[in-house]
Parts: structure tokens; C-alpha cells; sequence
């Protein structure tokens, strides 16, 4: 079986978009990184082409269930999984805990509390469980308690789109994330956009590191699918 680093985002199946993001907005202040995605059968297709760190999965969602996700998760990899529904019913708890979830909360919550039961999860699960405050690579830096970006010593300024885009570029070092992927991470409300609009900001954001798009330092193209960050520097 795959184990999922810390490193590897939490995915956030959801279909309520508010839900969702408000979920994205107190993990990332935690220093995790997210990815959301609102329709059971495209999280079921992600799950299957890449490992994420730690599910927090909706049980009802349209084309394919919570129920589902979880059990074919669960054939895939040992990944944490919390399960959210606004169901309380006691047989609807064992059902998700008999399928393997590791813990399941109601909804309504608290932002914070969740936040915290990600935390047990993980330590539970043996996993790292301090979160990331720095990144780095070839003299650029990403402070994630500040929201401060540097290169080689001098301040970057950079959009909130622009950071969020890095943050999630950087958290995955040699991962080819999808156009897709990103538009998920930075619109969590679900805003209407076409995947090109990653390239304008992935143009915008390697003007300001000095990057070569020909010969880049830390962001590289995928010809026909997304971006993937340089792997870290070997020591």
C-alpha cells in the first residue's frame, strides 16, 4: 500500500462550496495544503492517479457517494480519512468507521475542532503531524505563518492568487499537478474560470521569481496537462 506523506495536500470532497472552502481556509492557516473537489466520481478518478495525504470526505454527494469513496480508498491505500455528513443517525457512524474511515464528524462543527481531529488522525496514524511553516528552493523562500515570499534575500509581492498558486506548486515538489488541480486550489468557491487562466498566472508569477521558462529554476511545464516545482535541492 501507498503511504501518503504529510507533504501530499488534503483532499477535500465536498459538494457544499462554502462548506468546503471554509474547511480549506483553517487547515492552510495550520500550514496544510488542500485541494478541493465536489463531485464523488471525479475525487474517486483523482484518488485513483494520485495518493493524497488525508481525505476529509462528504457522504452525500452527487454520482458517487462517501459511502463508495471510502470503501474504494480503502482497496487503494491506508490514507486517513474523516468522514463530514450532516447525518447523525449511530448506524451511519459505524457504517463509515466498518468501511475504515478513521474518525466521522456532524455537521454543523467547528472549523478549529476539525482542524484538531486531523491532528489526532494523524498522530494516531503514526504520521507527522507538525505543520509546515517554511518552503524552500534555490534561494526562494515561502513563509506560510507570515505569507511572505522571498528570492535571495529580497521581498517578492505577490498576488493572493499568485501566493496560493506557489503555495501549492512548492508543497508538491516534482509532482505534476494539472491545470484542474490548481484552478481547484485557488478558487475554492467554485468561481467560473477556463483552466488557461493558469498559464496567465504562472507567466505573471515567473516574471517576478526571474524564472526561464525555457530553462526554469523552480516552475516547469507539463506540456499538455499543468506545472510541476522543481524537486528540492539534493544536499
Amino acid at each position: 500500500m501507498h503511504q501518503p506523506k504529510l507533504t501530499d495536500p488534503v483532499l477535500i470532497i465536498e459538494d457544499d462550496r462554502n462548506t468546503a472552502a471554509l474547511i480549506a481556509t483553517y487547515l492552510e492557516r495550520e500550514g496544510f495544503a488542500t485541494q478541493i473537489l465536489h463531485d464523488g466520481a471525479e475525487a474517486l478518478a483523482l484518488a485513483r492517479r494520485q495518493s493524497p495525504g488525508f481525505v476529509i470526505l462528504d457522504i452525500m454527494l452527487p454520482e458517487v457517494d462517501g459511502w463508495e469513496i471510502c470503501r474504494e480508498l480503502r482497496k487503494l491505500s491506508d490514507v486517513p480519512i474523516l468522514m463530514l455528513t450532516a447525518r447523525e443517525e449511530e448506524i451511519d457512524r459505524v457504517l463509515g468507521l466498518s468501511l475504515g474511515a478513521d474518525d466521522y464528524v456532524v455537521k454543523p462543527f467547528s472549523p478549529r475542532e476539525l482542524v484538531e481531529r486531523v491532528k489526532a488522525i494523524l498522530r494516531r496514524t503514526s504520521r507527522r503531524v507538525e505543520p509546515v511553516h517554511e518552503l524552500r528552493h534555490a534561494g526562494l523562500v515561502l513563509d506560510i505563518d507570515k505569507r511572505r515570499v522571498s528570492l535571495d534575500g529580497q521581498a517578492v509581492e505577490l498576488t493572493a492568487v499568485e501566493y496560493k498558486l506557489l503555495q501549492a506548486l512548492m508543497s508538491a515538489p516534482g509532482k505534476a499537478l494539472s491545470r484542474d488541480n490548481l484552478l481547484n486550489h485557488i478558487y475554492q468557491r467554485g468561481e467560473a474560470v477556463v483552466d488557461r487562466v493558469i498559464d496567465v498566472h504562472i507567466g505573471h508569477l515567473r516574471q517576478k521569481l526571474a524564472d526561464d521558462a525555457v530553462e526554469p529554476r523552480y516552475i516547469e511545464t507539463v506540456r499538455g496537462f499543468g506545472y510541476r516545482f522543481a524537486d528540492r535541492e539534493q544536499p
